[in-house]
């Protein structure tokens, strides 16, 4: 390898190594419209990546708050639904995408602002400050 290609090389393997993050929405708080399939499927795949707890309002009126932590995605609405494990309970719930009238993310994301620069920027900050044996902690887990 000649040594101008052996530059280039490592240019794009410079360029790979501080390629930018996948952008996330922020979603605390959002109440999406579920007009169409579409729209149903969408928002169910945003609630599937968020780090949070939802609120699913079923056809029948009833509601489950909880962590969507599966979808499983079939030809129709009726063959797709989420799994859910309800707050304070240690069951797992499936809910059909059919069955799904409303969807609110309504706990806090726990994954926002935990990204690897927002750590760096709170070791700066600490470190300017003066302080010795830097240490970010993460959060408690309830």
């Amino acid at each position: 390898m000649t040594q101008e290609a052996a530059k280039l090389a490592q240019a794009s393997a410079d360029e790979m190594e501080v390629a930018a993050g996948r952008e996330r929405a922020q979603l605390e708080g959002w109440v999406p419209e579920l007009a169409g399939e579409d729209e149903v499927r969408e928002a169910l795949e945003k609630a599937f990546d968020y780090r949070g707890d939802i609120t699913v309002t079923r056809k029948d009126g009833t509601q489950v708050q909880g962590y969507l932590f599966d979808r499983r995605t079939g030809a129709t609405l009726a063959e797709s639904y989420v799994r859910i494990i309800p707050i304070n309970e240690k069951t797992k719930l499936s809910i059909a995408y059919s069955e799904i009238a409303a969807l609110a993310f309504t706990g806090r994301d726990n994954a926002a602002g935990k990204t690897f620069d927002a750590w760096v920027k709170k070791y700066w900050e600490k470190k300017a400050a003066g302080e010795k044996n830097i240490q970010i902690e993460p959060e408690r887990l309830c």
